[in-house]
């Protein structure tokens, strides 16, 4: 058996959303005529209860788009030090927006609202401005780490008192819905934009969202355009990502209880030295000597197990629909077989 724990953005169209992709109606996007790429940003801002989306190729361009819309140079973004504008977008706050990066340690990622406004800079001429806040939602390096509602709403309180935009990551947002069971237009009241991943545990092959207000949007339609995200008949792409969001996500939770099968089964093995707390997908663990990730995952891939190294001692798995219960299963029996 293979079994592809290496991350859920390696999921492939189901079925019926291949039979979506091939019948859909598109034309060209870049002069706003594709009529299914339309209807995937209505309903994506609808669904967060803002005016405006804007389909782009990945979570990166929508991250990067947004912080170039909410700044200017000599800024500076607010974030964790394990989120992923910081970790994974190659320093893109410095090359597209000419930014600064305030970085802050939360508890696995997350952070509050007091951090936040402690770190407010003054307004001294040697000093960037602190301009916008960034959190993520799950946030992968912490685990799949999720923020409760009220921590959103008191960061966003911080924000408004000293001038700040608030953007969130929400690479994963629906699997931190599906957690709490809060809905969309709950958490959108309090951000200024949002993006939101259509490519990893939604199912689709391509594609992010990125939601604001129309004016945002307009200014962010300018700025992908500069960025080379304007596509043509890109509502074959959207149509997938329109058919995850309105029957991809309730099955999320199945992914949440496999990665804590997961969890309970590596809690057992005496190699396995520390376990992120396992809040949804993601499932994050340490090793002990004389074992490294590299080995552990050596073991695991002569029985057709994959998974990703995240530090010489560290190991990720990550649930996902392509992965079923008896996979899983599979996983654990492998898991066991470590010795």
């Amino acid at each position: 058996m293979n079994v592809n724990l290496i991350s859920d953005t390696v999921t492939k169209p189901t079925p019926g959303m291949l039979q979506a992709m091939m019948s859909a109606e598109v034309g060209d996007d870049v002069f706003k005529e594709d009529p299914t790429v339309r209807a995937l940003e209505e309903y994506s801002a609808q669904l967060f209860g803002h005016e405006a989306g804007l389909f782009c190729p990945s979570g990166t361009m929508t991250n990067q788009i947004a912080l170039k819309v909410h700044t200017r140079p000599l800024d500076e973004v607010i974030c964790d030090e394990m989120s992923h504008i910081f970790q994974y977008e190659v320093g893109g706050y410095a090359f597209h927006s000419g930014i600064g990066v305030n970085l802050l340690r939360g508890e696995n990622g997350i952070l509050t609202a007091q951090m936040v406004d402690a770190a407010v800079k003054p307004r001294y001429d040697w000093l960037p401005i602190s301009r916008l806040v960034v959190v993520e939602n799950t946030c992968n390096k912490g685990g799949g780490s999720t923020y409760e509602l009220s921590a959103i709403r008191e960061i966003q309180q911080v924000c408004e008192r000293h001038g700040m935009a608030l953007h969130l990551d929400g690479a994963r947002i629906f699997n931190a819905l599906a957690e709490t069971g809060e809905s969309p237009s709950a958490y959108g009241q309090y951000l200024d934009s949002i993006s939101i991943c259509l490519s990893k545990g939604l199912g689709a092959p391509v594609g992010s969202v990125l939601i604001g207000s129309h004016a945002f949007i307009a200014e962010a339609r300018r700025v992908r355009k500069a960025m080379g995200g304007g596509m043509r008949q890109a509502g074959y792409l959207a149509a997938a990502g329109l058919y995850a969001l309105q029957h991809q996500t309730q099955r999320l939770t199945e992914d949440h209880e496999h990665a804590r099968m997961l969890e309970t089964t590596l809690a057992e093995l005496p190699w396995v030295v520390g376990i992120r707390p396992v809040a949804t997908n993601i499932v994050i663990f340490d090793v002990k000597e004389p074992h490294t990730a590299a080995s552990v995952l050596a073991q695991l891939a002569e029985k057709g197990v994959k998974a990703s190294a995240f530090g010489p001692m560290t190991v990720r798995f990550v649930t996902h629909l392509d992965v079923d219960r008896a996979a899983i299963e599979y996983a654990m029996e492998v898991l066991y077989s470590i010795k």
